[in-house]
């Protein structure tokens, strides 16, 4: 569904991207993992034409990401960011209904409502909820909030930003249940960017790992701790030694 081909980009003489080959098959959830400042988020900007590659290509569906109509192609898209990134001053309702209630869609305020509470509740949040504000929520209902509006618009592909970030073991369990659980029944597309190990066996059927500007291995989740690349095998250990110099 979505394919890189040789993709490049840099940002004047930081070359993030360095000729990036990845293939993610429709209905399947695809996890990047590798350090920081490796160019994941970059990566993830170019496939939402939010970058534009110096060179290769980027397609969803065939179709160049950076063609067309932008508005119809962003609808197919839903987005967890890492902070949760919601609006303070819209109660959580508005939140979740918010790419409802704008362009041309624009639904009603009672129907956008009804749709957002359903999506709230999809996540394991009671009604009552909905009315309240984002500061008056602990971090691990924030991110639920950003979950039930990722979904709320049924896209066919969903991005998730380092999804457990500033959440504590048990509620970061409970976040990867629900990616995985929401992921299946909707039979999206998920492109999922995060350093946590956890989060990757539990919501992966692949893995890319990005270092230097390539996908230096990709394969089944299941290959993970049978693949003798050291720079997989350091990465998913955390070791301090290996091919991955850390920065001190």
């Amino acid at each position: 569904m979505i394919e890189l081909r040789n993709v490049h980009k840099a940002f004047g003489s930081n070359h993030v991207l360095r000729g990036v080959d990845l293939v993610i098959p429709k209905g399947t959830s695809m996890v990047i993992i590798g350090g920081s400042g490796t160019g994941k988020s970059v990566l993830l900007k170019s496939v939402l034409g939010l970058v534009r590659p110096d060179s290769g290509t980027i397609t969803l569906d065939g179709q160049d990401v950076t063609r067309g109509d932008r508005d119809a192609f962003l609808a197919r898209f839903g987005m967890l960011f890492q902070g949760g990134a919601l609006f303070d001053s819209l109660r959580v309702w508005e939140n979740v209904a918010f790419r409802l209630r704008q362009g041309a869609r624009k639904l009603p305020k009672d129907q956008a409502r009804a749709i957002a509470i359903e999506k709230l509740r999809r996540v394991g949040l009671k009604e009552h909820v909905a009315d309240q504000y984002p500061a008056e929520l602990s971090g691990g209902m924030q991110k639920r909030v950003g979950l039930a509006r990722a979904i709320a618009a049924e896209p066919e592909i969903i991005f998730f930003d380092e999804p457990t970030t500033g959440l504590d073991p048990i509620m970061s369990g409970v976040i990867n249940d629900l990616i995985r659980e929401i992921v299946t029944e909707m039979g999206a597309t998920a492109m999922t960017i995060t350093h946590d190990m956890t989060s990757v066996r539990a919501i992966a059927d692949n893995v890319a790992m990005l270092h230097g500007g390539k996908v230096r291995w990709t394969g089944a989740v299941s290959g993970l701790d049978a693949t003798d690349d050291p720079y997989v095998q350091q990465f998913i250990h955390g070791r301090a030694e290996g091919p991955i110099e850390s920065v001190r």
